[in-house]
């Protein structure tokens, strides 16, 4: 498989448009039949060529939106259709204009636009006698121009003087285009012979030669970083295609490829940062975009992106005007028939929102690497180069730490030590806990079972367990029949082994009835009913007695909330019968209260509801 996906970050380039509302609009872009894509851009002005008198053109600020007025100010260039323009590659505020009156001009163009129409150049290059057919910039010497003339001629010229350096002749028929390689020290044609010629810039000696494609039509050609050269032509059958030639080799291409069939000319568009190539043409409604390097076979399609409205002009935004913060790799301003201005971004998709270091190499910069003199000397030097974000790739990204308390550095070195040993209570409280064992209790006498303290680290308060908690013991011993015995079942629970107080109801063993008939524990609700049944009998036995007792004064002590207590072996009987009758009554108000809160939660939730 990883032979078939091929390695590359920019395999998922994509195109999106900005939305119509943020871009220019009624531009009235030229209406003349010429092989030129009629537009320029820079990081500030773009440059669209007006239909109107003479050769007019108009400089638009990037940050311009919608319309443009009809009396919006423009450049009167010539006195005839202007054909192409370019910007300076060292100063956004230069541009240059051809144009079929057979001159070249240079313009100045004020920090903030246009105020008003200008039309007096800074330089007018005048030495062609037929019309200028295009013109390109040097790549790294300052103030240096290449024009092509009508009458196959080619001309440098040192813009700063305006006198011409050199004059190449030689090409037999109409030159197509021009391009330099990426140090200016060459520069390749094409021409209407169907030959792809390389010439040196100092001499204008033509180093290398090969045919191009099999028809007279229009053909491009372009340097790539590397030194190779890609063109673009028609065959005989108007097939379109494009071709990777070896400078050594230009007959025989390395690689190529049939687009279409289509009379247009096709356009290169070529980013040498990121060797990617947007291959379009006017008249046409898409773009295609693809990845060249090293790898067979060279020429990578990548994708395609379509619309429905033709191009007229093309502009290829220079890297130092991109939005590296989003990951944008190219811009390109189509302007269609109708007179919009679409803006194309192409993207990297990344998740990170970081400054991508990896996708933006250094490029070219402002400050030329030559000067004219220098150049006109024979000197040649690579581009200056500078980062396309100049504020990002000098902040070095921060990395995120997410900073914890070190708890285990806090902790105490623990010591070595031997077995631990069981804890042993201390004499003090062994004493004290022998006399409370020996000391008779109230717990003794309830019904509650009496459980010694085993000394631990975290002594713990054993649960209260009786049946207002709704915790029922389950009993093995057979229940005293009367009163007077409950003194030694007392005494015979404490003496039973301890076991797990924390049952709850639901774990009530059942038995049948007659085991429980013949001895078997009463279960909670057959001890309350004996509980009340016995408080009966108690309340009717306390009646007789108080109607046949003298009366007494009842500013003393309340006879039924008094406790008399004989002397006889049966008190423990009777203070358990008293605690008996209270526990009863106090369940019986808990019972009471549980059926108010539960009648009065029940209302409450009928009037929330509405019901």
């Amino acid at each position: 498989m990883a032979g078939i996906v091929r390695q590359s970050k920019f395999r998922h380039v994509y195109c999106k448009p900005v939305k119509h509302e943020s871009c220019i609009s009624d531009v009235r872009i030229t209406e003349i039949t010429w092989d030129s894509l009629f537009c320029a851009v820079n990081p500030k002005f773009l440059a669209v060529i007006n239909k109107g008198a003479g050769g007019p053109f108009q400089v638009i600020p990037l940050n311009k939106i919608g319309r443009i007025d009809k009396d919006y100010p423009f450049v009167d260039a010539h006195r005839a259709p202007c054909l192409e323009v370019a910007w300076s590659p060292f100063n956004d505020n230069v541009i240059a204009s051809c144009s079929e009156d057979k001159s070249a001009k240079v313009w100045v163009i004020p920090e903030r636009g246009l105020n008003r129409t200008i039309n007096e150049p800074a330089v007018e290059l005048v030495g062609h006698e037929k019309r200028v057919n295009t013109l390109a910039w040097h790549p790294t010497a300052q103030n240096i121009l290449l024009t092509a003339g009508g009458e196959n001629r080619l001309l440098l010229w040192n813009v700063g003087t305006g006198e011409a350096l050199l004059e190449v002749a030689g090409h037999p028929d109409h030159i197509f285009s021009v391009a330099w390689n990426y140090d200016g020290s060459q520069f390749v044609t094409t021409c209407k012979d169907r030959k792809i010629r390389i010439i040196d810039s100092h001499s204008g000696d033509v180093l290398k030669e090969g045919l191009g494609p099999d028809s007279v039509k229009p053909q491009r050609a372009i340097f790539l970083k590397d030194g190779r050269v890609f063109t673009t032509g028609s065959s005989k059958r108007s097939e379109r295609m494009w071709a990777l030639r070896d400078p050594d080799d230009l007959s025989n291409p390395i690689a190529s490829d049939e687009l279409d069939t289509s009379n247009a000319v096709l356009y290169p568009l070529y980013d040498e940062d990121s060797g990617l190539m947007y291959i379009t043409g006017k008249g046409d409604s898409n773009i295609r975009y693809f990845e060249i390097n090293n790898e067979a076979p060279f020429v990578h399609f990548i994708n395609v992106y379509s619309t429905s409205e033709p191009q007229r002009g093309l502009a290829f935004m220079p890297k130092r005007g991109v939005n590296s913060n989003e990951n944008e790799m190219n811009r390109i301003y189509k302007v269609t028939t109708k007179g919009i201005v679409d803006v194309l971004q192409f993207f990297v998709p990344r998740k990170s929102d970081l400054y991508q270091a990896d996708l933006y190499p250094d490029t070219r910069s402002t400050v030329p690497a030559l000067t004219a003199e220098q150049f006109a000397e024979g000197q040649n030097a690579p581009p200056n180069l500078m980062a396309v974000n100049p504020e990002a790739a000098a902040v070095k990204p921060r990395i995120q730490i997410a900073k914890k308390a070190n708890i285990l550095a806090s902790l105490p070195v623990q010591a070595p030590t031997a077995v631990s040993q069981p804890p042993q209570p201390s004499p003090a409280r062994s004493e004290a806990s022998d006399q409370l064992r020996s000391s008779p209790t109230l717990s003794e006498t309830s019904d509650r079972r009496y459980t010694p303290s085993v000394p631990s680290s975290t002594p713990q308060r054993s649960p209260r367990i009786d049946d207002d908690m709704g915790i029922v013991r389950i009993e093995r011993s057979e229940r005293p029949a009367s009163s007077a015995s409950r003194q030694s079942v007392v005494s015979s629970r404490q003496e039973e082994a301890p076991t797990n107080p924390m049952v709850p109801k639901s774990s009530v063993q059942l038995r049948s009835r007659a085991e429980r008939d013949d001895g078997g524990p009463m279960t909670s609700g057959q001890r309350r009913a004996a509980a009340e049944l016995e408080r009966i009998k108690r309340d009717q036995a306390r009646t007789a007695i108080d109607d046949s007792a003298p009366e007494c004064d009842y500013g003393g002590p309340n006879v039924r909330m008094s406790v008399a207590i004989p002397d006889s072996e049966n008190a423990l009987g009777a203070i358990f019968e008293t605690l008996e009758k209270m526990k009863a009554v106090v369940r019986s108000q808990e019972r009471r209260i549980r059926i108010l809160e539960e009648t009065i939660a029940d209302a409450r939730m009928a009037n929330t509801w509405g019901l």
